[in-house]
């Protein structure tokens, strides 16, 4: 066992040496002489720490890209999907349903004994302005606004019923000083709606974990709204199992990884579990007024000097995206006590939302698989932390 084991992390450590010396050369390229071994896999690296997941698109769901199921059900044991849960594309119109892709994510999930997140059930974004009107295209009541919430929840959480394993019930409730956010779903019904929205969640599966989603969650004033968010529901007795920080960092955000890790600590406090629910972490350059966030609708003109890779990473900035990676798993495994997930916004560098935000054209690196979905630098650091050596030093 001890020889196995030795060249398991020989291995890793000689496969990382040719990636830092290669970094990625052009977008589609992959590392000259690579060939990782088969056994080398994050959710066998991460068992017993955490689950580690992946958010897919339709096309890859209903198998239009080959090989990607088969890939992700050899890397990840829990998946969420990235949009086709959402409001807009589950129900577009009232009473009127699309199953088709959270059907099949639901199977492929069950055959593959994968943890199934749905995403998400409240959110005031991706969310069809029928739901917000009344027949004549004013504001809706609040009961009428309850009444379809209650609904939409019934239905699609129902649906999944003892296969759906966690819900993000509420999504983005709070602004950045940690008030609530003035949506729809606060001016009509009130600061009820989030206690309602998991009431009906719970109720339509008892058995399902319910979660609260956010991003700059580590932001300290945006982190004590979500406990007082969180308290408030469980002072009422409302079934609140999680917390979920989107995680939609870069090189230099956040600035201090220690406000992640108090985040952490805070939210673990509470008694409920911490997930890092959309991991990324881009390596260009953001204008002043980018929030952090994770605002689809934010277009704006594509420009030089926030789009410099294009053509290909150098090794140095591949390198310091790795050692991001390694300091912030540094971090969950330091917590995995209180961390029961972390799930990466996509799977490989080809499909994920930052390429082309806030500005379309623009080549981005924010996951672990690269455009051919082989693993890159990063990949390898982290699961070189999971070796007991590495172990026994991030508990110290």
């Amino acid at each position: 066992m001890k020889k196995v084991l030795f060249c398991y992390v020989i291995s890793i450590i000689a496969i990382t040496t040719s990636l830092v010396a290669f970094g990625e050369t052009r977008p589609g390229d992959r590392p000259p002489g690579v060939s990782p071994p088969p056994e080398l896999s994050l959710k066998e690296a991460f068992a017993g720490s955490f689950l580690v997941g992946a958010a897919l698109s339709k096309e890859q769901i209903l198998g239009a890209e080959p090989g990607t199921l088969e890939f992700v059900s050899s890397q990840f044991n829990a998946l969420t999907p990235e949009n086709d849960m959402k409001w807009e594309r589950i129900q577009p119109l009232e009473n009127q349903f699309d199953w088709e892709a959270p059907d099949a994510l639901v199977q492929f999930s069950q055959a593959n004994n994968i943890h199934l997140t749905g995403h998400v059930l409240v959110w005031h974004s991706q969310t069809p302005d029928w739901v917000f009107e009344d027949g004549a295209g004013k504001p809706a009541s609040r009961e009428l606004l309850l009444a379809r919430m209650e609904s939409h929840i019934s239905t699609v959480v129902g649906r999944y019923k003892g296969k759906v394993q966690s819900w993000d019930v509420v999504n983005e409730a709070l602004n950045e000083d940690g008030s609530l956010r003035e949506s729809p779903w606060l001016t009509i019904i009130g600061e009820d709606y989030l206690e309602k929205a998991f009431e009906f969640a719970h109720r339509a599966d008892p058995d399902a974990e319910l979660y609260y989603n956010d991003y700059n969650l580590f932001v300290p004033a945006k982190r004590d709204g979500a406990v007082r968010l969180v308290q408030n529901l469980q002072d009422k007795r409302v079934v609140v199992h999680g917390i979920g920080m989107q995680a939609h960092y870069g090189l230099d955000n956040p600035k201090d990884l220690g406000q992640f890790e108090d985040a952490i600590e805070a939210y673990a406090e509470l008694g409920v579990s911490v997930l890092v629910t959309e991991l990324d972490i881009s390596v260009l350059p953001f204008p002043e007024q980018e929030k952090w966030g994770a605002d689809i609708s934010l277009n704006m003109e594509l420009q030089e000097q926030f789009n410099p890779y294009a053509a290909g990473l150098p090794p140095a900035v591949a390198q310091a995206q790795s050692d991001r990676f390694v300091d912030l798993f540094r971090i969950l495994l330091n917590h995995r006590d209180s961390v029961s997930r972390v799930t990466f916004w996509g799977v490989d560098n080809v499909h994920s939302w930052r390429n082309n935000w806030p500005m379309q054209g623009r080549t981005d690196y924010p996951l672990l698989f690269d455009r051919n979905r082989r693993p890159r630098q990063a990949f390898y650091e982290i699961i070189k932390l999971t070796t007991p050596a590495q172990q026994g030093a991030i508990e110290q």
